[in-house]
């Protein structure tokens, strides 16, 4: 049985909101936020390193205790992440927030 276009974009509609709300609840256990062209993570540790002097250089983000946003991906939590790219790679400090007791 196939879905329809209506019944696909509910689907993804769905994914997506819980996505959100998944990324709400864990953001505050991570330190940095990376964009890559293809991703976006939260993570506790980043590394960028250049890995060759071309024109554009070879990025190698290694990312430590991450979480993938990703709403097709059935675990979002990983240990570690390994991205090569020869495109922009955003990183943030996320603010430290204090806990609410």
């Amino acid at each position: 049985m196939s879905m329809s276009e209506e019944e696909l974009d509910d689907y993804e509609a769905t994914l997506e909101l819980s996505l959100v709300q998944e990324y709400k609840a864990v953001v505050s256990m991570f330190k940095w936020v990376v964009e890559t062209e293809r991703r976006f993570y939260l993570a506790n540790e980043v590394d960028v390193s250049v890995r060759s002097q071309s024109s554009p250089p070879l990025l190698e983000v290694t990312l430590t205790d991450a979480w993938v946003w990703d709403m097709y991906r059935s675990v979002r939590f990983v240990p570690s992440v390994r991205v090569l790219t020869f495109r922009d790679v955003n990183v943030e400090r996320l603010p430290e927030t204090e806990l609410s007791s």
